[in-house]
This record gives C-alpha cells, structure tokens and sequence, in this order.
C-alpha cells in the first residue's frame, strides 16, 4: 500500500508538471497572437476596450516584385520564400521595443508605442528596427532562385490612432487611424531598399541627431496630396551600414566589446 501511494504521488507530480508545461507552451502562443495585456482580458472573458494613442510609430514594408517573383514558382515555394523571411524579421525586432501588428502577403506592419507606451522612443525604436529589416533582407535567401535577393520597401509615420480587438472567432488586435493610412502610403511611394519617413517621423528623428536623414522633397501622396517626405539612410553611430554591422547590432553588446577593446588596448601599451 504505502508502495502505491508513493508511485501515486510521483504519477501525480508528473502529469501536474506536464499540464504547467503544456499551460505554459499555450499562453507564449496566445501572447505571439495577442498583446499580454489583451490575452488576459480575454481568458478572463472581459470586454477588451479600444484605447487612444496620441503618439505612436508605425512600420509598413513590402517586398519589390513580389507579384513576379511569386508568379515563377509553386504556392508552396512562395509559402517557404515568406517563412524564412518572416522567421528572419521576426527574429530580428525581438531586439527592439516594438509590437508586431500583422502580416498580409508580403506586408509585414510593426509598431512602436503601443500597446505599451514608451513615451518619446517609438520613433527611434522603429528607425533603428527599420535599418536592421533593410539590411537583413539581403541575407534571406530565395529557395527557387539561389541567385536571387529579395529588396524591401519601407515607409514609417508618426502620429495618433486607436488599437483595439475585432471579431469573436481569430480575434485580431487592429489599428485605426489616419497614421495607418499615412504610414502605409510612405511605404507605398518608397524604392527598393529605401526607408520612406513623413515630416512627422522626421522632426521626432531630430530630437536625439542621431541619424542620417536626407530630404526627399515635396511627392503627391494618394489621399494627401503633396507631402514633404525624407530618406531614413542610417545611423550616426556607425561609420558603414551593412549587414555584418547593422543586422547584428546589440548596442549592450557593442559598448561592452568597445570597453573590453579599449582596455586590452591599454594593456598591451603598458606591456
């Protein structure tokens, strides 16, 4: 009997570990679909309320000729295309204060500022995010076309909307506002491997000086009509954008070998 009340006990401990870890695994998929804070009001059964932003970032991105690109090989060669460069993408804004809003096709749209604020950041997180996706793009291969590189079109704007759930089934966190639209449009009237920014993103840009930024000129933009618009080229903080700098960038990482650096430096002199 106490036998088996012992292998009882341990068949118990087991299964509940095993229920935690499934719980576990479970809530980190609900979180990759929704914000933390809306998953929890939902598993609560809470009406989750739409909420006002007043300053918030917002990234849009497509590939340049996807349409060609997808028209000379299989579905699922495409699916494969897009998962490796989501996979990369997704892998790299871990490194940022942003939230991924969605993907539609080829579209990949980030935030920054929402759902949690971050005061007067969201435009710099999202001009150091979007110089890394620029760069990184190019390391992401095309299966069918080993030969091929993909190119990005970026665009970012600054300014209000609204977040909120919508639908019951697949609930979907969405954003509404003219600064969608807007964001959409820079990215629409940009050029391959080109960071399109409003005068919005621009002037939050200018708070800290810490990027290159050239003037693109005044562009008619579907909707707005004409717009004063910029070219987002790089950061201040480094003397080359390229890939081996930009797409593994960890600016924790970077002052600490900068210190080790300059510390081994002198070391050796005074050898």
């Amino acid at each position: 009997m106490t036998d088996w009340i012992h292998n009882y006990a341990r068949n118990l401990k087991e299964k509940t570990e095993d229920l935690k870890r499934e719980r576990r695994l479970a809530e980190d998929l609900l979180h990759q679909m929704l914000p933390k804070s809306v998953a929890k009001q939902l598993r609560k059964c809470q009406k989750v309320e739409a909420e006002n932003y007043d300053q918030v970032t917002i990234f849009f991105s497509d590939i340049v000729g996807f349409t060609s690109i997808a028209a000379s090989c299989t579905p699922l060669q495409v699916v494969e295309m897009l998962n490796n460069l989501y996979v990369c993408f997704d892998t790299r804004i871990e490194s940022y204060d942003v939230y991924k809003v969605e993907t539609i096709g080829d579209a990949y749209m980030v935030v920054s500022g929402l759902p949690e604020r971050n005061g007067t950041r969201h435009a710099d997180e999202i001009a150091k995010m979007s110089l890394d996706l620029v760069a990184a793009v190019r390391q992401v291969l095309i299966p069918h076309m080993p030969a091929g590189r993909l190119e990005l079109r970026a665009g970012i704007h600054t300014g209000p909307c609204v977040a909120g759930v919508v639908g019951y089934k697949m609930p979907r966190y969405c954003l509404f506002g003219d600064t969608v639209n807007t964001a959409s449009r820079m990215e629409s009237t940009s050029l391959p491997q080109k960071i399109h920014i409003s005068s919005a993103t621009y002037e939050a840009l200018l708070t800290d000086d810490a990027y290159e930024i050239e003037l693109r000129g005044e562009i008619e933009v579907k909707g707005k009509g004409k717009m004063k618009t910029y070219w987002l080229l790089g950061n201040k903080n480094y003397s080359v954008q390229n890939d081996s700098l930009v797409c593994h960038w960890n600016p924790a990482m970077s002052k600490k070998k900068k210190m080790e650096s300059s510390q081994g430096s002198v070391q050796q002199v005074r050898r």
